[in-house]
C-alpha cells in the first residue's frame, strides 16, 4: 500500500511536452506508462487475494459448538414422544467416536441433574428406566431422543451434551420443553357471530412414531359436518394432526359446548377437550309489559328484557326523552303516582355492538273528567243560530249531556265534545243551562247562561183594579234587556211619581219587570190606561182592560151591601141547582141525588188563553205585595173569574153540577 501511495508517474501533458520537445524521448515515454500501470496491476491482485486467503484458512478449521431442537413439544399421557434434535462440533477435533448425554432441567452436570440418557455408560435415573432410548446417530451429529410411556412428572426442560472426549465436552444451551397434556387444543376464532360462517379446528400432538392418534367430534350434531385436515408439521419440526369443523352460529348455539376426542388404536387411550362456544349476536327483546291500564294515582313498573350478547344498554324513553338506562338483561322503569299526563307511548331501546332492537307499550291512564268548559255564545239577540261547545278530558271518554231545567237538550257518548245547536233562539231559551260530564270514574259538572234579548212583550195579567176612591193598574212586562215603562192616562204620561195622588213603582225580577201605577181619590175610573214598555229591540203597548166601575158601585154599596148581595147569590144558585136537580131525576129516575159531589169555590185569577201562564201564576203573590205598598189602609179586594155559558160544550145527563154552575167569592179583608 505504501509502494501505492508514493508511486509517482508522469502525467499525460508531461509525456506530451516530452515528445514534442525531443521526438527521439517518445518511445521511452510510452515505455515508461506500460510499467506504472503493470506495476499497479500488481498491486490490486494481491490486496484482493489476501482476505481470500484468511477465509480459506478459517474455514479449513471447521464449524462450532452449536444445537437445534424445539423449544416446546406436547404428548399425551401415556405415549411417547419424539424430541428431534442435531447438533454440530468443530471439525478440526475429528473425535474417533462421538458420545453424548440428555439430562433433565439443568444443563449443568454439577448440579447433579437427573440422566435421561447417557450413551457412554447407559446409565440412566431411575425415572426413565426403560423409557429413554436414543434414535438419532450421533455420528451423523444426530441427537433425536424417544421417550416412551409418558406421565405427568415427565414434563420439563430437556439438555443434549456433546461428549467428543477428553476436555471436547460441551452442554448446549438449547432446550426443549416437554408438555404432557389430558385434553386436545380446540381453537376457536377470537369472535364467533350469529350468521357468519366460522372455522373450528381440533388440533391433537401426533410426534410418537409408535401410535398415530385419531380425531372425532362430540356435540356437533346441527352444526355442520367436520373436516379432517391432516397430518401438519409445525415451523420447530413437531406434527400435529388437524381436523375441521365449518358451521353458522344461531343465537341459540351462544353457550354450546362442542367437544373433540383424540383415540388411539389398538389401545385404551381416550382424550376429550370442550369448548363453550361464546356466539355474539344482537339485542331481541323478550320481556316486555303489553298495553298497560292504570288508574289515576295508582302506582306503575313496566319491565323490559331482551336477550344478547354481549349484554345490551337498555334504554327507557318517551317523545325522545331518556327516562332511564344501564346494561343489564332487563330494566324496569317504577312510575309513582301516575297522572294524565303520564298517559302515552314508552319505548325500550336495546342495542350493543351487533345491533339494536326496540319495542313499545302504550299506557293508559283511567281518571275522571276534568271540569266541562263552555266555548260559545252566551248572549243572543232573538232568532239568531247559537252555537254552543261544550268540552272535556277523561279516559274513558266520558258521557256528555247538556241540560235546561231538568230537561236533556244534547248528549253524546265516549266522546269529548259536545256540540248544541239552538237554530233560532226564543225568549223561552233564556236561562241557566248544565254541561255535565261523566264516566265510571267520577262526574264533573258546568254550568252557563244563555241570555237572548228580545223587544218587549206585555202580558195578559196587566189589568187595572178599582178599591174605594183608589184605582191600581198592573203592567207585566217581559224584555231582555230591562225596558222603560209609562202609563199613558187620557191628559197625560206617568212614568214616576209626580203628584202625591199619583204614583209609579217598578220591580224587576228574571226577564218579567212589574210596574204599578196607583191613582188615589177617583170617584170614577179613566176611560182608558195604556202601558206602553220600550227597548232597543222595540216598542210594545197595550191598553190595560179596567175593571173598575162595579168594584166603585161595591165600594159605595158598602160591607152590608156586600153582604146583601152575597146572600141573593147563594139563593139563586141553589135555586139553579134544585130545579136542575129534579130535571135530572125526571129523566133518569135510578139516578140518586145524594151522587152529587160538593159546589168547589176558586179564589184563583185566571185569564183564559193567556200564553204566560206559568209565570203570570208566579207573579199573583208580587202583584198582591205591590198593591198593599205605602201603609195604604185595608181595601176591600174582590177576586173573582168570569165564566162564559155558551161556550162551555154540550154536557150529556150525567154532567156534574159544578161544571154547569157560574160562582163567585167575595172575600172581606
Amino acid at each position: 500500500l505504501l509502494d501505492l501511495c508514493i508511486l509517482k508517474t508522469p502525467s499525460l501533458s508531461q509525456a506530451g511536452q516530452l515528445a514534442e520537445r525531443q521526438p527521439q524521448y517518445t518511445a521511452v515515454a510510452k515505455a515508461d506508462w506500460t510499467l506504472w500501470l503493470a506495476h499497479l496491476l500488481h498491486k490490486m491482485i494481491f490486496l484482493t487475494a489476501l482476505p481470500l486467503f484468511w477465509i480459506m484458512i478459517s474455514a479449513s478449521r471447521g464449524g462450532h459448538w452449536s444445537a437445534w431442537m424445539p423449544s416446546s413439544i406436547s404428548a399425551f399421557e401415556g405415549t411417547c414422544v419424539s424430541i428431534p434434535c442435531r447438533f454440530d462440533f468443530p471439525d478440526e477435533l475429528r473425535p474417533a467416536v462421538v458420545h453424548g448425554v440428555w439430562y433433565f432441567n439443568s444443563p449443568y452436570p454439577k448440579n447433579y441433574p437427573p440422566v435421561v440418557f447417557k450413551s457412554r455408560t447407559q446409565v440412566v435415573h431411575e425415572s426413565f428406566q426403560g423409557r429413554s432410548r436414543l434414535l438419532g446417530d450421533l455420528g451423523l451429529r444426530n441427537c433425536t431422543l424417544l421417550l416412551s410411556t409418558l406421565s405427568p412428572e415427565l414434563g420439563g426442560k430437556y439438555y443434549f451434551r456433546g461428549d467428543l472426549g477428553g476436555y471436547n465436552q460441551y452442554t448446549f444451551s438449547e432446550h426443549s420443553v416437554l408438555d404432557i397434556i389430558n385434553t386436545p387444543n380446540i381453537v376457536v376464532p377470537p369472535e364467533v357471530v350469529a350468521g357468519k360462517e366460522v372455522e373450528v379446528s381440533c388440533m391433537v400432538p401426533d410426534n410418537c412414531p409408535e401410535l398415530r392418534p385419531e380425531i372425532s367430534w362430540l356435540g356437533h350434531e346441527g352444526l355442520g359436518e367436520p373436516t379432517v385436515l391432516g397430518r401438519l408439521r409445525e415451523d420447530e419440526g413437531t406434527w400435529v394432526l388437524v381436523s375441521l369443523l365449518h358451521f353458522v352460529p344461531t343465537r341459540e348455539a351462544n353457550g354450546h359446548r362442542l367437544g373433540c376426542q383424540a383415540a388411539f388404536p389398538n389401545t385404551t387411550l381416550q382424550f376429550e377437550g370442550y369448548a363453550s362456544l361464546d356466539v355474539k349476536y344482537p339485542p331481541v327483546i323478550v320481556e316486555m309489559n303489553s298495553s298497560v291500564e292504570a288508574i289515576e294515582g295508582s302506582h306503575v313498573s313496566l319491565v323490559c328484557g331482551a336477550d344478547s350478547n354481549p349484554l345490551p344498554l337498555l334504554t327507557w324513553m318517551r317523545d325522545g326523552t331518556v327516562l332511564r338506562e344501564a346494561v343489564a338483561e332487563s330494566l324496569y322503569l317504577e312510575l309513582e303516582e301516575v297522572t294524565p299526563g303520564e298517559d302515552g307511548v314508552y319505548a325500550c331501546l336495546a342495542e350493543n355492538a351487533y345491533g339494536q332492537d326496540n319495542r313499545t307499550v302504550e299506557l293508559s291512564v283511567m281518571y275522571a273528567p276534568w271540569k266541562p268548559t263552555v266555548n260559545g255564545t252566551v248572549v243572543a239577540v232573538e232568532g239568531e243560530t247559537v252555537s254552543i261547545l261544550c268540552s272535556t278530558q277523561s279516559n274513558p271518554d266520558p258521557i256528555l249531556t247538556i241540560f235546561k231545567e231538568k230537561q236533556i237538550l244534547a248528549t253524546v257518548i265516549y266522546e269529548s265534545q259536545l256540540q248544541l245547536e239552538l237554530p233560532a233562539v226564543t225568549p223561552e231559551d233564556d236561562g241557566e243551562y248544565w254541561c255535565v260530564a261523566e264516566n265510571q270514574y267520577g262526574q264533573r259538572a258546568t254550568a252557563f247562561n244563555l241570555s237572548v234579548e228580545f223587544a218587549p212583550m206585555i202580558l195578559l195579567e196587566s189589568h187595572c183594579a178599582a178599591a174605594r176612591d183608589t184605582v191600581q193598574c198592573l203592567c207585566v212586562v217581559k224584555s231582555n234587556p230591562e225596558p222603560s215603562v209609562a202609563f199613558e192616562l187620557p191628559s197625560r204620561n206617568v212614568t214616576v211619581n209626580e203628584t202625591e195622588r199619583e204614583f209609579v213603582y217598578s220591580e224587576r225580577s228574571g226577564l218579567l219587570l212589574t210596574s204599578i201605577l196607583t191613582l188615589r181619590g177617583q170617584a170614577q175610573a179613566p176611560p182608558r190606561v195604556i202601558c206602553t214598555a220600550r227597548n232597543l229591540y222595540g216598542t210594545k203597548s197595550l191598553e190595560l182592560p179596567f175593571q173598575g166601575a162595579h168594584r166603585l158601585m161595591w165600594a159605595k154599596i158598602g160591607p152590608v151591601g156586600a153582604v146583601v148581595a152575597f146572600a141573593i147569590l147563594i139563593a139563586i144558585v141553589c135555586y139553579i141547582t134544585q130545579t136542575r136537580r129534579k130535571k135530572n131525576v125526571t129523566e133518569s129516575p135510578s139516578f140518586s141525588a145524594g151522587d152529587n159531589p160538593p159546589v168547589l169555590y176558586s179564589s184563583d185569577f185566571r185569564i183564559s188563553g193567556a200564553p204566560e201562564k206559568y209565570e203570570s201564576e208566579r207573579r199573583l203573590g208580587s202583584e198582591r205585595r205591590l198593591l198593599g205598598l205605602r201603609g195604604e189602609p185595608p181595601e176591600l179586594d174582590l177576586s173573582y173569574s168570569h165564566s162564559d155559558p155558551g161556550k162551555r160544550p154540550t154536557k150529556d145527563s150525567y154532567t156534574l153540577t159544578e161544571e154547569l154552575a157560574e160562582y163567585a167569592e167575595i172575600r172581606v179583608k
